[in-house]
């Protein structure tokens, strides 16, 4: 992996969650290229394995349910018998579900049958995306923070360009990550007299497993959505994930970014910005 600028993390140990998917695991591949010793946590211990050993000796692979209060203390001692007391934890785990997306852009009068709108959203589905994202980040920070509060320590959390304007169709994953900002501040406030650091990156538009058949069509066409996000984007294209990896190393520094805590940086191409006009 080819990084942006050098950073000496040698004696950071860094629990990433998520790290199963492909921007989750490209941090870990970062965190640990700067010497960090890193766990890829992941309740797909398979895609977190395969991560990990590409890694090397400096990572490991735990499953962990993150909404599962037991399994984060399980993966935390494991963390702990490999390396010792967590010093940098990502909040990488979270998503969206399609009980909670709709078919419709707007709520018109006479929908054709058959289109799925805002009343037709499931409260399962709704749950689930703000336990996925939300509930997920709060019980794996109770978990691995109470040994930074003796030592102090550093959070990334993965909010999303989302939280500053909602999206269309999916109200819960936008409301989701609009409550992770939010978190975000309010542990900055509360952990700030014991030396932890919280900040999150909200990414813009990346092509990831979970999106990729909203952006693309079954022969690999740009779909109507693309089309719109791209013109909403003043760069005029996806993110990449290497796009994302300065951030992360910044905000991972404590040199660079040692008075930074409850920021929410927005790595997005200019989607957030822009107004349309």
């Amino acid at each position: 992996m080819k990084l942006p600028f050098e950073l000496d993390l040698h004696s950071a140990v860094a629990v990433v969650t998520g790290a199963g998917g492909v921007l989750m695991s490209e941090f870990a591949k970062a965190l640990a290229a700067c010497g960090a010793k890193v766990a890829l946590l992941d309740i797909d211990f398979p895609s977190a394995k395969r991560f990990a050993d590409e890694i090397g000796e400096n990572a490991i692979a735990v499953r962990c349910d993150c909404l599962d209060k037991e399994s984060i203390a399980e993966a935390k001692r494991t963390v702990h018998e490999a390396f010792g007391n967590t010093t940098l934890l990502v909040n990488g785990a979270g998503g969206n579900n399609p009980k909670a997306t709709c078919d419709n852009e707007y709520m018109l009068p006479g929908l054709p049958s058959g289109v799925k709108s805002f009343f037709d959203l499931d409260e399962k589905g709704l749950k689930s995306v703000f336990d996925l994202n939300v509930t997920s980040a709060f019980l794996v920070t109770q978990v691995f923070a109470a040994d930074m509060v003796k030592t102090g320590g550093n959070i990334i959390n993965i909010s999303s360009m989302n939280a500053f304007r909602p999206l269309t169709k999916i109200p819960a994953y936008s409301a989701a990550k609009a409550g992770i900002s939010n978190f975000t501040q309010w542990l900055a406030v509360h952990f700030a007299p014991c030396g932890i650091r919280c900040n999150a990156i909200a990414p813009g538009f990346f092509v990831t497993k979970q999106n990729r058949a909203l952006l693309y069509d079954e022969n690999g066409e740009p779909t109507a959505r693309t089309g719109k996000i791209l013109a909403a984007t003043p760069q005029r294209r996806f993110g990449e994930v290497s796009d994302l990896i300065g951030t992360l190393l910044y905000l991972a520094s404590d040199e660079a970014s040692g008075f930074v805590t409850g920021s929410v940086i927005a790595v997005d191409g200019g989607f957030a910005a822009y107004s349309g006009v």
